[in-house]
């Protein structure tokens, strides 16, 4: 049965017709009135726009009408007609309203308006209801929808890597253990050390912070990939750019070299803000004006401009002789700062860039090494207001480059020997990248805490809701 939502009414009226019947069901954001008529603003979550129900008293019981208050959930049905009010073209002259729930104002944490971000945090389990939180959560859908949109229409394939690994892409360590033991009895060897051969899966296994390395084998076969899904990190930070708990989408690319990586990511990112642009503008119009007041205007820019492409040394040059004080000092083979990068972008191009050819030392293992010796063919996607977005490399091709490094920083080669099969049979020259999701809906939203893009925020010492 196909039931009409606000924002079919609100958008398009004609669906129903003026003077028409219709049957609306929400949340009630306010009420007001006298004692002839009261204005219901009404809300069901498909739209930024509430839809007015207009209900005269002498048409209802007294006490029905003071239960909707703020919060209350309700079903009305009336006649939709066109608004003498200013803010909406059409509203609802109720005949019939039933209470579904009521939402006391004494205690309901949302009656008043202007809470801060901190205190919506607390309340994770209702922040939706806001108009801000509202305006994120459909975006982040559209996101979503658009990256499996992209890639589908591109011949990828989406590929589900594992959640539970015993392998770390990243080579931080900042992994959560997945175990079955009991943590008051843990098994030991006879030298002290704990005995996972008698754990579930028979050896140490995480909780994955990338899929990458299980995407590299599925491009090896399929050619282009793509992952989308969580990820994890054991990092205590209490960072407005941190989470425990994060999306990645992660494409990987048989027979590209780093300029088709390049490529690519940009492609990507620009179709992704325009696809927000022109399909949630209510939603980045509502966070513009109330939130950012340069949103649309720097989405707009970031498609219409080419991102600049340039080498990790000569940034570091113009870094050295930019006439600005960084926290963090500038100096060849330094990992960049968010500061440094948003100077790169905001200060001295004006436009995003993609920063290639880092120094080995602050990359990691897999990423295909260039002949100076010392630098490899990496690339980070830097953005207005968030530095680096998109992270990612051409990987190395040649089995004993491969294994000198991971020699060279002490890995173990056992623990990866499953990925340097790809290089021993069939190797191929392939490239890939990881977009952070939440860092994607920062930039799109022009929310400041990347707690505030994720429905359910995990961080040091919060996994309540």
């Amino acid at each position: 049965m196909n039931k009409l939502r606000l924002k079919d009414i609100i958008k398009t009226p004609e669906v129903v017709g003026i003077g028409n019947p219709v049957d609306v069901k929400g949340w009630v954001r306010t009420k007001r009135g006298n004692n002839f008529v009261q204005f219901i603003q009404l809300n069901d979550g498909s739209i930024v726009t509430n839809l007015q129900v207009v209900a005269d008293t002498d048409k209802f019981d007294e006490a029905l009408l003071k239960q909707i208050t703020t919060g209350s959930c309700i079903h009305v049905t009336g006649k939709l007609v066109e608004s003498q009010g200013k803010g909406q073209n059409v509203e609802v002259q109720a005949e019939t309203i039933e209470i579904y729930g009521t939402a006391d104002p004494e205690i309901y944490p949302l009656q008043k308006k202007g809470h801060s971000m901190e205190f919506l945090r607390e309340i994770a389990h209702l922040r939706p209801r806001t108009n801000y939180f509202g305006c994120v959560l459909r975006l982040r859908h559209a996101m979503a929808f658009a990256i499996h949109k992209y890639f589908n229409d591109r011949g990828f394939y989406y590929l589900h890597t594992p959640l539970i690994t015993a392998s770390d892409a990243e080579g931080a360590g900042e992994m959560f253990n997945v175990t079955t033991f009991d943590l008051n009895n843990i098994p030991r060897t006879k030298d002290g050390q704990i005995d996972y051969k008698q754990d579930f899966f028979g050896k140490h296994t995480n909780l994955t912070v990338s899929g990458q390395l299980e995407g590299e084998l599925g491009a090896m076969a399929l050619g282009n990939i793509y992952t989308f899904g969580p990820t994890f990190r054991a990092e205590n930070s209490n960072t407005p750019r941190h989470l425990a708990e994060f999306w990645m989408i992660e494409p990987e690319m048989a027979f590209y070299d780093i300029t088709d990586n390049m490529d690519l990511a940009e492609d990507f990112i620009k179709y992704l803000v325009q696809y927000a642009l022109d399909n949630n503008m209510d939603d980045l119009k509502f966070l513009n004006d109330m939130f950012d007041k340069e949103l649309i205007a720097r989405l707009e820019s970031v498609t219409k401009v080419d991102f600049v492409r340039l080498g990790y040394t000569e940034a570091i040059d113009i870094l050295l002789q930019a006439k600005k004080k960084f926290e963090y000092p500038v100096k060849w083979g330094i990992d960049l700062q968010s500061e440094h990068e948003r100077y790169l972008v905001e200060n001295h191009f004006k436009k995003p860039v993609i920063l290639t050819d880092y120094p080995k030392e602050i990359k990691a293992f897999y990423m295909k090494q260039n002949d100076d010796g010392k630098t490899v063919r990496a690339m980070d996607v830097l953005f207005p207001t968030i530095g680096e977005i998109i992270g990612g490399s051409e990987r190395e091709a040649d089995y004993q480059k491969l294994l000198n490094r991971v020699h060279e920083l002490g890995m173990t080669e056992e623990q990866y020997w499953w990925y340097f099969d790809t290089r021993k049979f069939g190797s191929a020259p392939h490239s890939g990248f990881g977009l952070g999701f939440e860092r994607l809906l920062l930039f799109v939203t022009g929310m400041t805490n990347i707690r505030d893009v994720i429905p359910f925020p995990r961080t040091p010492q919060n996994a309540e809701f």
